[in-house]
């Protein structure tokens, strides 16, 4: 998505969804606080918001970028979440070394809807890297809603999240148990240090009795081996299907030799994971 032209495509968005007198409002509203450069005026118009949007109306997503509907659509997006994104995209694209700030300090000071909205659509704004503290913030609640808009289907952590913010998100989720094959980009961001505290984590709970969600191994697939080969052979001696299936996609998507050697032991599971007949995605 062009972060240049998201503003553009989100203002058609309002035009095609919201009736003249609503777009009038905004327009105008906008301009006032483009041209003074009033932060008062922004979060005043922030606020209102709220109360100009009509809830039955139905978002028309027509004639926009593709990426930008398909995301728009994935998180559900309504008219207020567009409008707000909308009017802090706009003013950090006309001026953001003075508009910064002031769209930081709406952060600090929303309340929990509104903190998810700008987490989920966090990607969508010009230089949305000045706002990874927020992100990285996130990852240490307890409110799945918070966590949740950080976390999935959002490309944000792939594309800004240094690979210790990467693991720690990875490692909460499987705490919080979370549909980690929501989690965008997990054979991307795999790194060797997340596969030794999955291999960790999985022997606590072993050791505990306790069970381990079977996608929570998808990172390990190019770094199977030394005592990860143990760990695997696991996997596949488990009386869990899904955990022989993820074992199985673990070796099949692998590069080590050791992992193509492991799955040719059980051929059954190596015709079926080469025939695509189970994905990550598949597994409960």
């Amino acid at each position: 998505m062009n972060t240049l032209k998201v503003s553009q495509d989100l203002w058609v968005v309002l035009k095609q969804s919201l009736d003249d007198s609503t777009t009038g409002w905004i327009q105008e509203k906008q301009q006032e606080v483009v041209s003074t450069k009033s932060a008062k005026k922004l979060y005043l118009m922030y606020s209102l918001l709220g109360g100009k949007m009509d809830k039955s109306h139905r978002v028309d997503l027509n004639g926009i970028d593709e990426d930008l509907k398909t995301y728009l659509e994935l998180q559900k997006a309504d008219l207020l979440q567009i409008s707000r994104v909308y009017l802090l995209s706009l003013v950090l694209k006309k001026d953001g070394e003075f508009f910064r700030d002031k769209v930081a300090n709406i952060i600090q000071i929303a309340d929990t809807g509104e903190l998810e909205t700008f987490l989920k659509y966090l990607v969508l704004l010009p230089n949305a890297e000045d706002y990874k503290y927020a992100a990285v913030e996130a990852l240490r609640t307890n409110i799945s809603t918070i966590f949740d808009a950080i976390t999935l289907n959002n490309p944000y952590p792939s594309k800004y999240f240094n690979e210790q913010q990467w693991n720690q998100m990875y490692l909460k989720a499987a705490f919080m148990q979370r549909d980690l094959t929501e989690i965008l980009d997990v054979d991307i961001r795999a790194n060797k240090d997340l596969t030794r505290i999955i291999s960790d984590y999985a022997h606590e709970r072993w050791a505990a009795s306790r069970e381990i969600d079977p996608k929570f191994w998808r990172p390990v697939f190019n770094y199977i081996e030394g005592d990860l080969v143990n760990d695997i052979e696991r996997l596949f001696k488990s009386e869990n299907l899904n955990e022989n299936r993820a074992a199985a996609l673990s070796c099949y998507h692998s590069n080590k030799t050791e992992a193509k050697l492991l799955l040719e032991k059980y051929p059954d599971l190596l015709k079926e994971v080469s025939n695509n007949e189970f994905t990550w995605k598949d597994l409960k």
